[in-house]
């Protein structure tokens, strides 16, 4: 591969990759964004 050079990505992987900065960035913030949602929810239920 050429440099900057990427594989025709289709549907979600467009924007959820290990290929481009954009997917990475795209998958670390829905993974903390996650975890995050997570620990509130937990933190709302036991505060019930």
């Amino acid at each position: 591969m050429s440099a900057g050079h990427h594989p025709e990505l289709t549907g979600i992987a467009k924007h959820f990759n290990a290929v481009t900065k954009t997917g990475r960035s795209n998958v670390t913030k829905l993974t903390y964004g996650t975890i995050l949602l997570t620990v509130v929810a937990y933190k709302m239920k036991k505060s019930l």
